[in-house]
């Protein structure tokens, strides 16, 4: 989304894709830093299979600098700092029907921004759907159309982070909500879509604000079964380079929660 003007040998602001020889490279392609069997409801997902689980594969890189970052140690690494194996995508579709038995219903692309990496989730993608299974993507919206155009025939749920509901502060994040915006709304016609949105004190918490998202949560065409985006509202926990913030007051959390069911049906609370 960046679309980074790169001179040979230099690396994207994502530190996985990279000019070779006057080629764009995806470096981190099929290089997993985690993989888990977890409960879909970590994502999260409440809303679609609830109960099951899924194998969950994460790289290294993300396209967002967010000082909040929880899964900082792989998202704002490169390969030269990551703990990475490869896993070719024939491989991660076989471990994923090996774990079926156990209520596995798919892969999940999450841990880091995944669709900085896109080629790598559309190849394992393809064998995901052709084993009859799910893929799940749990993104930052921060993508190209293009790229979800893609991926889109061969996703079933994502969770997107909404970020918060104004400019400034995507900018301070290295985004555009704009383009999350009309990620989400081409997204939500084609897949099962949630949202998350993180409450930081003091940059995303007002009631204005999230009476804005909320509202424009549910003027959103979706396929979803209930007809409308569930909506997760979460906790801030100091992390990464914003230890100096307190944790996000639960009041003010519920507040805020209860202000988007004034719009919205399915509303849910984490981190509380």
């Amino acid at each position: 989304m960046h679309h980074c003007q790169l001179e040979p040998g230099q690396y994207g602001i994502c530190r996985a894709r990279k000019n070779e020889n006057g080629t764009i490279f995806c470096e981190n392609y099929g290089q997993v830093t985690s993989l888990a069997l977890d409960p879909i409801e970590k994502k999260p997902l409440n809303m679609f299979h609830p109960g099951s689980l899924i194998l969950s594969v994460g790289s290294y890189g993300c396209n967002l600098r967010c000082p909040f970052c929880q899964n900082h140690e792989i998202s704002m690494a490169g390969a030269e700092t990551s703990d990475a194996v490869y896993i070719s995508p024939e491989a991660l579709a076989k471990e994923a029907i090996k774990y079926r038995k156990r209520g596995n219903i798919g892969v999940a692309f999450t841990y880091n921004e995944p669709l900085i990496g896109w080629e790598y989730v559309y190849d394992t993608a393809k064998l995901v759907k052709e084993a009859g299974m799910k893929t799940v993507l749990v993104t930052n919206g921060t993508a190209s159309p293009e790229i979800l155009e893609k991926l889109l025939p061969l996703t079933d749920a994502m969770n997107i982070d909404l970020k918060g509901f104004s400019e400034p502060y995507y900018r301070k994040l290295g985004g555009h909500l704009e383009a999350v915006k009309e990620f989400i709304l081409q997204a939500a016609v084609f897949c099962h879509v949630e949202l998350t949105t993180l409450i930081v004190p003091d940059e995303n918490d007002s009631i204005t604000e999230m009476e804005e998202e909320a509202r424009w949560i549910a003027s959103v065409k979706t396929r979803n079964a209930s007809g409308q985006i569930p909506l997760h509202v979460s906790r801030f926990f100091p992390q990464y380079h914003m230890t100096d913030k307190s944790p996000t007051e639960v009041k003010q959390v519920y507040l805020l929660a209860d202000i988007a069911r004034k719009h919205l049906q399915n509303v849910f609370v984490g981190n509380c």
